[in-house]
């Protein structure tokens, strides 16, 4: 018989690189709290439900008590090369702690099939919090920003095709950040939902004859729900995907936020500088001033991406219920939490330290194309249709390319070719960044009173 605990019907030791090949404990160590917490739930419904003695249970939960403090303040290790996972180290850990045979009789009504995934049930949980509160941090850094320029009413060119398009306010431009992370903080928070289900008492997947209290379990543990078919709740890691899935979206909307602070950091846009502190230089080209932080951030997305195709592959072609497969659902999990936190808080800090260089942008916006939509507009309200007032100014833009004018520069015989209701006076007027956006009157566009009403917002939001 083998020293492991489940050793009883093998005949020899495990081979020694098996036991390395299959054992988890180098990663799932970080479920130790969590195995305790769970355990300790466990312990008090096995003397509550008679299962076990009062004494027995009141023993196990203060030993289990004692290391998770113990390994809290550092005064105890695991010996990742003892152990096969985190759940036989804490038991091993419980043997040393607890004087008899008291320890024995924790594992009673369980599995690690249900112990594990209870784990990272309850891990995902704290992690989806701490998630919420970091994309909560980066919005209210940006909405600093939104309330600065706003009161400046500071204008810039907005892109599509990544061609100047129109005249916006900066404030408008950040304030949509604010809306892409919100949905993030959602999906988490629906995600949240699917996560807390108790599966505790499933056993190793079809239940118990012990008289056991998976109500009370879940009470204890702080789970609003708990799982109504065991052989599900063991064998699936859907919530676990779920979760990905938000992360890969997240991580999607960091690197777009990154990708447009890159572009703006560079010579080219000049629209901002980045912080001494928070770029990085080159070792062959003195000049250089590089957004490494805000790189970093977009490049890691594809590494949560490549997470979530890991789970997804994994579980794909898995009989119900139990598969080892599923130990390598934390390296990828855990992963994309650590990458995903870390750029939320690393684009916190690169954000705050950013100089926005309001000349560029003022300079910007004397190209005077971008109000092309503009005097557009004003046609359709002096009654052409759109499609004429579009081709109108269409002619107007080509002419002024043509005789290599600016659009401000043709005179008003020039201008009424193209319409009678056109001349210098109304196109200089059509030509103002204030004027543009203050023009706009659509609800959630980018007029300076829209723009007042998000703020209004989101400030009450993000304090809430």
């Amino acid at each position: 018989m083998t020293k492991e605990v489940w050793g009883g019907r093998f005949k020899k030791d495990l081979d020694p690189e098996i036991k390395e090949f299959t054992s988890s404990i180098s990663y799932d160590k970080r479920l130790a709290h969590y195995d305790i917490k769970g355990s300790i739930a466990h312990a008090k419904m096995l003397g509550k439900c008679g299962i076990i003695s009062k004494q027995e249970s009141a023993k196990l939960v203060k030993g289990l008590s004692k290391i998770d403090r113990k390994l809290k303040k550092g005064k105890l290790k695991i010996a990742e090369s003892k152990y096969e996972d985190i759940h036989l180290a804490i038991t091993g850990l419980l043997k040393k702690e607890l004087s008899g045979n008291t320890w024995k009789r924790l594992h009673a009504a369980r599995s690690r099939n249900d112990q594990v995934v209870l784990d990272l049930r309850m891990y995902c949980k704290d992690e989806i919090i701490n998630l919420a509160k970091t994309i909560n941090s980066l919005q209210v850094c940006i909405l600093s920003g939104a309330k600065k320029f706003s009161k400046k009413n500071t204008t810039m060119p907005s892109y599509t095709h990544l061609q100047q398009a129109q005249c916006i306010l900066l404030s408008h431009q950040l304030l949509a950040y604010l809306e892409m992370l919100e949905r993030d903080k959602e999906r988490l928070q629906d995600a949240f939902k699917r996560v807390d289900v108790m599966p505790l008492g499933s056993g190793a997947h079809r239940g118990t004859a012990l008289p056991i209290d998976r109500f009370y379990v879940a009470r204890q543990l702080g789970f609003s729900k708990v799982s109504e078919n065991s052989i599900d709740a063991v064998s699936q890691r859907d919530f676990v995907a779920e979760f990905l899935a938000v992360l890969a979206v997240l991580a999607m909307h960091l690197s777009r936020i990154a990708e447009d602070f890159i572009l703006w950091s560079s010579t080219e846009f000049g629209y901002i500088t980045g912080d001494d502190a928070h770029y990085t230089g080159s070792t062959m080209m003195p000049n250089k001033k590089n957004p490494d932080p805000l790189e970093i951030i977009r490049a890691s997305s594809g590494e949560v991406y490549g997470n979530l195709v890991s789970i997804l592959t994994l579980m794909k072609g898995l009989p119900q219920t139990y598969n080892r497969d599923m130990q390598l659902d934390k390296p990828a999990l855990f992963n994309a939490i650590d990458k995903t936190k870390k750029s939320l808080k690393i684009l916190t800090i690169v954000l705050y330290g950013i100089k926005i260089n309001e000349n560029v942008l003022e300079k910007a916006c004397k190209n005077e194309y971008i109000f092309a939509a503009d005097i557009c507009e004003y046609l359709v309200k002096k009654g052409y249709s759109w499609f004429d007032a579009h081709r109108i100014v269409g002619e107007l833009v080509r002419y002024s390319l043509d005789e290599k004018k600016e659009i401000s520069e043709l005179s008003d015989s020039e201008l009424e070719k193209s319409s009678k209701c056109l001349n210098e006076k109304i196109i200089k007027k059509l030509l103002n960044p204030v004027s543009s956006v203050n023009s706009v009157k659509s609800y959630g566009g980018t007029s300076p009173s829209s723009v007042k009403r998000q703020i209004k917002k989101w400030s009450k939001t993000l304090r809430g």
